[in-house]
């Protein structure tokens, strides 16, 4: 079953949004670091108290582990958006197979056909 233009085009769209939405979560704790897709988390300044700083280093140990999460999503989604541009979307990594319609629908960055 090959994927006609119009569905295509709809994922294409789904995953432009989908990045432009993580990259908008990103940017509220992180920086970009000038590399396609990665991201810095920043350490907010509180306060110079005790109290103030515990809560700086809670936060930015809570941001890392949110950052690495949507980086890791962001990364499916541009490889998914590079496939779309090479013609190779929908086929799965690891068998070569056609992934299944209904699941890039339900997941448009989806990289393997499920067994």
């Amino acid at each position: 079953m090959a994927l006609d233009a119009a569905f295509l085009a709809e994922q294409k769209a789904r995953l432009l949004e989908q990045k432009e939405r993580l990259e908008s979560e990103l940017g509220r704790f992180a920086k970009p670091t000038g590399k396609t897709g990665d991201f810095e988390t920043q350490m907010e300044d509180l306060g110079r108290g005790e109290d103030e700083s515990a809560l700086e280093v809670e936060d930015y140990v809570d941001n890392l582990g949110v950052e690495a999460a949507l980086e890791k999503e962001l990364s499916e989604v541009l490889s998914a958006v590079a496939k779309l541009e090479k013609g190779t979307y929908g086929i799965c990594e690891e068998s070569g197979q056609e992934i299944d319609i209904e699941r890039l629908k339900a997941y448009p960055a989806a990289r393997t056909a499920v067994r």
